[in-house]
């Protein structure tokens, strides 16, 4: 890195120097680490799905059983699905 970043006085003059600093003049690719972000949720997406009221209700039994969304079990439902068949 060719600047050095100041000690701020202030959340002022940090926003003022941020605001002024140049990070493709001030840094390499070789100065950042490599970041993760283990507890990251994946995006979803709402679908509609038709399924027999029986299998639904079903589902929510089970669910309560074991205290949790019947949604959430559903998408559990679903991946261990998809998981058997790769």
């Amino acid at each position: 890195m060719n600047k050095k970043i100041p000690k701020f006085k202030n959340e002022s003059a940090e926003r003022a120097f941020w605001s002024k600093f140049n990070l493709a003049k001030n840094l390499k690719a070789s100065d950042f680490e490599k970041a993760s972000f283990p507890n990251l949720k994946p995006s979803s997406q709402p679908i509609s799905l038709r399924l027999p009221s029986h299998l639904i209700a079903r589902v929510k039994e089970h669910a309560n059983e074991l205290d949790m969304p019947y949604q959430s079990l559903m998408k559990k439902y679903i991946a261990q699905g998809i998981l058997s068949e790769v």
